[in-house]
């Protein structure tokens, strides 16, 4: 990606294909148009770890590997990484893919072998040259690939892209190969890197996405802020809401000015902990990775901030399930919650990061369990063996009993394979069952109907897993069925 070195600033974003490694900014992390007032509480930290080695790697001839985004889902730790391959054309930026039965590695291609190109330029397009920067969700059947595109190294050529695919291996552009965002051009300041770094979360039926935009007005004087914007629409063509100074505010698009930033700095990672019912921001700092914590509309710092030390030289990616939510911990999901990065350690001998390796730590004394609705908020998302020999899945507070675990598995955001015992306090709601009644509405989507309640799911995938056939029916049909929660997010 392009950006352009001045003297006294260390920018975001590739210069001669690759990303040079961020420091924290300059400014104070902007809160209702003031600085955030003191944290309230301060959680205790256990069980630091860090992988003894690098846990992944592109083949011979990638000098460079950074910015991964990194996805418990079903069984494997999969990532994502910025990196080059010589073959995969055209010259420029590529993501690689792998996948290892640990966070710890060895990462390994699909077929086990060096991990896989999966995505890179198109010439002629907005990202002809440079793909970069994965942030990677699965939101049901689908997987959603934000990143950064750049046609070539010039000035301001850096915007955000989407890709979906059914496997999170095989892509395919979104938003007819357009930019999803771009620049605002608020404010036009030495660093020339434009709009990119993106970080997405699916949440209660939004796609949050964060990212950076050195022209955005509440951006600090070298650019570095992180901007936030929501909507229903995964390509953010409508609906899209911006983070204000007041919350969030309904805008006319994505190139809204940037009236705040959550945190100062380049190439951070966002998370939603339902455990602590707060957003996380991981972003580098002198020491290792921050981790700051938001209230859910993001006007108050309910923790005081953590760091995960060590060695870095590029963003962080912090390990999440797949609709980029903290996991639960194995050990204690009612007190602990483990927080993971992959970050690239070393400048490689092109002065590329690289040496990706693995650190994390748990925090203690979370109370996720002390009372039913912090229940239903820490296991929200999650599926785990009923007593007979079925599924239940978490949502809304309730426990939905699924009669196929494959259909569970891609409703749910993580899967255990033993239901702890907090999640019987839950009350068991809706049943289910294969075959059973579903519909579609044209632009509306799909849902089962349960108990005559539409219950919404986010693709005609889900529907074929559960052995049943959508029924297509008019808006106004559609609508004469009592609404009920979604079954995903």
């Amino acid at each position: 990606m392009f950006a352009s070195v001045l003297a006294g600033l260390l920018l975001a974003g590739c210069t001669e294909g690759y990303a040079q490694p961020q420091a924290a900014g300059d400014q104070p992390a902007v809160a209702g148009g003031k600085a955030a007032r003191p944290a309230d509480v301060e959680l205790a930290s256990g069980d630091p770890r860090q992988s003894g080695r690098v846990i992944a790697a592109g083949g011979a001839d990638a000098v460079y590997n950074y910015g991964p985004s990194v996805m418990l889902d079903r069984g494997q730790t999969r990532m994502w990484w910025c990196s080059q391959y010589g073959g995969a054309g055209p010259a420029g930026d590529d993501i690689l893919y792998a996948q290892a039965q640990s966070m710890n590695g060895p990462f390994t291609g699909p077929g086990g072998g060096i991990p896989a190109a999966v995505f890179s330029g198109a010439p002629g397009h907005f990202d002809g040259m440079h793909t970069c920067d994965p942030s990677v969700l699965r939101v049901g059947s689908t997987y959603y690939l934000y990143y950064t595109g750049a046609a070539g190294d010039h000035a301001l050529g850096n915007a955000i892209g989407l890709a979906t695919s059914p496997d999170g291996v095989h892509w395919t552009r979104a938003a007819g190969g357009r930019p999803i965002l771009g620049p605002s051009h608020d404010v036009h300041r030495a660093n020339v890197y434009g709009a990119g770094q993106p970080s997405a979360v699916y949440l209660d039926g939004w796609f949050y996405l964060m990212f950076t935009d050195t022209t955005g007005r509440a951006a600090g004087t070298n650019g570095a802020g992180q901007f936030v914007l929501r909507s229903p629409d995964p390509a953010f063509g409508s609906g899209v809401q911006a983070l204000d100074v007041g919350g969030f505010v309904p805008v006319a698009s994505t190139s809204a000015p940037r009236a705040r930033s959550v945190v100062d700095g380049f190439s951070a990672d966002l998370m939603w902990v339902g455990a602590l019912a707060a957003f996380v921001v991981a972003h580098e700092t002198d020491g290792g990775t921050t981790l700051t914590f938001w209230t859910a509309d993001f006007t108050e710092h309910p923790f005081r901030s953590v760091l995960v030390p060590g060695p870095w030289r590029e963003g962080p990616g912090l390990v999440r399930r797949a609709d980029g939510h903290a996991p639960l911990s194995s050990a204690d999901p009612c007190d602990r919650v483990p927080f993971d990065v992959v970050r690239a350690t070393t400048l490689g001998g092109a002065g590329a990061p690289t040496d990706l390796r693995h650190f994390g730590l748990d925090l203690l004394g979370s109370q996720a369990c002390a009372s039913p609705a912090r229940v239903a908020a820490t296991f929200d998302g999650v599926t785990a063996p009923s007593p007979e020999r079925t599924m239940d899945l978490v949502r809304a507070g309730t426990r939905v009993r699924v009669d196929r675990r494959a259909v569970a598995v891609t409703l749910a955001g993580e899967v255990l394979d033993q239901a702890p015992p907090a999640l019987a306090t839950l009350p068991l709601g809706a049943r289910l069952r294969s075959g059973a009644e579903a519909v579609a509405v044209p632009g509306g989507g799909f849902a089962f109907v349960l108990d005559g309640h539409r219950r919404p799911v986010p693709d005609g995938g889900v529907v074929l897993t559960n052995g049943s056939t959508a029924r297509p029916v008019t808006a106004a049909q559609w609508d004469g069925y009592a609404p009920g929660t979604s079954l995903v997010g």
